[in-house]
This record gives C-alpha cells, sequence and structure tokens, in this order.
C-alpha cells in the first residue's frame, strides 16, 4: 500500500494510490486532455500517488519515469505522478491496441507481485483493461458504429479507402466486444461525462442505475475572450484570412464523425465567396476531395495542423460549427464558447446539454440536414448582434466548467467507491 510520513513514522497518515490506464496522454486530445488534467491534480491538489501505465505520455507536470528505486515506495506529502512505460507495437492501430491491453495487465500484475506495488483502485478512461475498479465513459462505441456503420461500406467509398475503412470497421467491433464484456457488469462504478453518455450506456448495455455525470473542464486563463482578442489579428494575417473573410472553424481528428461532409455541403449551399471553412486535426482529406469539387470549395477550404496553442485558432475563426454525429462532450465546442466565439453544435453532442438554444449556442438538431446547418450559419454570418449576444453568453456560462471542478468531482467518486469498498470489506480502508 501506499503511505506518507511527515517527519516521523508515527506521523505516519494513509494516502490514496492509484493505477491509471490509458494508451496515451497529452493535452491535445479530448479524453486524453481530460485524464490528463484530473491526474494533475489529483497528485498535486489532493496529494494521491498516481502510477501511470500508458505507451507515450506528453504536457504533464511533475511527471516522472519508474525507476523502482530506493524511496520509490514512500510518498511525498504532495503525491506523485509515475509514468510505467508500456512499449509500442509497431504495425496497424489495431495490433497495437491489443499488444497495449493485453500488456498494460502485465505491467500492473508483475509490478503488484514482484515489486508489491499495491494500488487502492485502478482507474480506466475507456476500455483499457478487464480489472478497473472505476471507468470514466467517453464514447459509447456500439452507438458511434450504429450511426456510422452505413458510411464504412466498402461500396460507397473508393477502393483506396478500402484497407482504412476495413481497419476502423475492425477496430470499432473489437471495442464493442470489449465494451459489451466490460460495460454489463453492474457492479462496475461507471462515470459519464455527459447525460447522452448514460442514455447510450443504458439503451445498450442496461446501465440503467444513475451515473454520476462528470463533465470536462476547461482552462479559463487560455480560453478566454480576452485572449481571442489579442490574438486575432495576428492569428488571422498567419492563417491568411481577408479582412472581409467569415471563417467557420472545426477541430478533431475524426472529421467524419465531427460532421465535416455537412458541414462542406452547408457551406457549399450558401455559395459565398468570403465564407471559409478552416479544418484542424489529422486525417484522411482523400475522402472529402469529392464533396469540396462539386461545390468548388478548394480555395475555401483550408487543411491546418493541429498545434499547441489552439487558442490561436479560435482567435482567427468567426464561428465554431461541429454538426457532430457522435461525441460525448467535445471539448472544442466548449473551448470556442469560453472564448467568446459563436458555437453551432449538433444535438448529438454531449456539449450541447451546457447550451441553451439561441441563448449562448446555436443546436442543429440532424447533424446530416445539410440546408438546417446553413440557415443556422447564415443567421450568424447576416448578424454581428447574434454574434456578439451568442459569444459574450457562451463565455459566461463556459466560466462554471473549470478542470478545478473536474478533478474534485472525480476525488469524491473515488472516496465513495474506496468507503463502500472498506466498508464491504468490514474494516477501514482509508482516512480523509
Amino acid at each position: 500500500m501506499c503511505w506518507c510520513f511527515n517527519g516521523s513514522t508515527e506521523d505516519a497518515v494513509r494516502k490514496f494510490c492509484i493505477a491509471v490506464t490509458s494508451p496515451f496522454l497529452d493535452k491535445c486530445h479530448g479524453t486524453e486532455r481530460c485524464v490528463a488534467e484530473q491526474i494533475e491534480r489529483l497528485a498535486h491538489a489532493y496529494g494521491y500517488d498516481v502510477h501511470l501505465y500508458s505507451q507515450q505520455v506528453e504536457d504533464i507536470e511533475g511527471l516522472r519515469i519508474w525507476r523502482n528505486e530506493a524511496g520509490d515506495q514512500r510518498s511525498a506529502v504532495s503525491g506523485r505522478l509515475v509514468w510505467h512505460k508500456i512499449p509500442h507495437l509497431p504495425g496497424p492501430y489495431i495490433v497495437n491496441y491489443l499488444w497495449w491491453f493485453v500488456a498494460n495487465h502485465l505491467w500492473r500484475w508483475w509490478d503488484g507481485r514482484v515489486k508489491k506495488l499495491l494500488y487502492d483502485l485502478t482507474y480506466s478512461p475507456g476500455i483499457n483493461c478487464l480489472n478497473a475498479d472505476v471507468i470514466s465513459v467517453h464514447i459509447v462505441f456500439a452507438e458511434f458504429y450504429r450511426r456510422v456503420r452505413s458510411e464504412l461500406g466498402l461500396l460507397r467509398n473508393p477502393l483506396r479507402s478500402w484497407p482504412r475503412l476495413m481497419h476502423r470497421r475492425l477496430y470499432y467491433q473489437l471495442i464493442i466486444i470489449l465494451e459489451r464484456l466490460i460495460y454489463t457488469r453492474t457492479s462496475l462504478p461507471l462515470a459519464v461525462v455527459s447525460h447522452k453518455t448514460a442514455h447510450d450506456l443504458a439503451h445498450f448495455y442496461g446501465r440503467d442505475g444513475h451515473l454520476p455525470v462528470v463533465y470536462h473542464g476547461l482552462d479559463l486563463a487560455r480560453f478566454h475572450p480576452d485572449v481571442r482578442t489579442r490574438l486575432r489579428s495576428e492569428a488571422r494575417r498567419i492563417v491568411g484570412l481577408p479582412a472581409e473573410s467569415f471563417a467557420l472553424l472545426l477541430i478533431g481528428n475524426d472529421w467524419k464523425k465531427k460532421g465535416l461532409p455537412c458541414l462542406l455541403e452547408a457551406a457549399g449551399q450558401l455559395g459565398r465567396s468570403n465564407l471559409l471553412v478552416l479544418v484542424v486535426g489529422r486525417d484522411d482529406r482523400a475522402p472529402y476531395q469529392d464533396l469540396i469539387a462539386r461545390y468548388k470549395l478548394k480555395e475555401r477550404v483550408r487543411f491546418l495542423p493541429l498545434r499547441p496553442d489552439v487558442e490561436f485558432y479560435y482567435a482567427a475563426a468567426d464561428a465554431y460549427v461541429g454538426p457532430s454525429l457522435e461525441d460525448a462532450f467535445a471539448l472544442p465546442p466548449a473551448e470556442a464558447m469560453a472564448c467568446g466565439l459563436p458555437v453551432i453544435v449538433s444535438n448529438r453532442a454531449g456539449v450541447s446539454e451546457i447550451i441553451t438554444d439561441g441563448v449562448d449556442g446555436l443546436i442543429v438538431r440532424d447533424p446530416r440536414d445539410a440546408t438546417a446547418l446553413a440557415e443556422l450559419i447564415d443567421r450568424l454570418y447576416e448578424s454581428p448582434k447574434l454574434r456578439h449576444r451568442l459569444g459574450e453568453n457562451a463565455a459566461k456560462t463556459a466560466r462554471a466548467y473549470t478542470w478545478d471542478r473536474n478533478a474534485a468531482e472525480m476525488h469524491a467518486l473515488f472516496q465513495d467507491i474506496l468507503r463502500r469498498s472498506s466498508q464491504d470489506n468490514g474494516h477501514e480502508k482509508f482516512r480523509d
């Protein structure tokens, strides 16, 4: 077990020691950003010893690699973040995922049996292991696959895309099998990032009991209207936006899931020469070239790389448009709101739960209805007053959602799980 010492052995105080399993963590992706922010605060604000089992880790404050050196079993009062690095297996993503799934079990077993490193609980964001004590659910793949399955059909796509499509279908089906195996265990505590996710779990896996909803947080120092104002001129110059242009922004790494086809079609229907679409992320552009050519959007669509200061793109844009087919709780729309940018999201995105339609954002009811989306975009385009009002209210709404709040809610959840576990075992397992 993990203990901390304050001066002498008589002052020993029980501490939380947890294992966290995630293939990779950084602050550039939604789920991974959430977990990175959580574990930093659990260690530095709540004194946890956090042992991270992962293949790649970036941007985490105070992280060190596990060496099993003298003193490693002895926690600092402020808590620690320790990385148990698991090797990456070259090859297709699904192959590496299967290796990762098995390897993180083996690494943790070895650390427990040989190194006597025991954990109060194992925390997994999503499907990463079979023996988690608590899982935060960021997406239900059964629901996502149901919505995109027809679009992954080989006959609907060019031959050159077949290997990628087959890989995705295999991966989604594998995750769904694991979801069915893991999420149907009613004794397993789950937290969800939105009510939408809770609904999906109830529909597919019968988890219809009360599940705690822990919304993502935001860095309100980075994502702030003043920051957007300060960066705007330079950001638009670097991106190459003419003064008269109206730029729509979409950020994500799975553009089909994020609703890029609907956005492109809506922009094409509007036919405004100064309406530009900025697409940020990593994905294959090929599936969208026919749509771009059909609507003559070649000069009006810009594919841009991710950058660590993503607020740069919010500053350059005039509106954020995310007609997601499926999104538990996407960070980019919420970050855009915090920056005072007017946003349009779909009602299939969990972030829509914190938006009041027409007050601090606009909600499109069908993320495949390009005509309806075009009408909402046109409303923003035509009305500077509407853009200002929505952006101002969006920034006020976003202030309620911080990473400190998110971590505090996860800490309370962990405490409750450990308290119930100790009661079940008939003894006090920890002290607050």
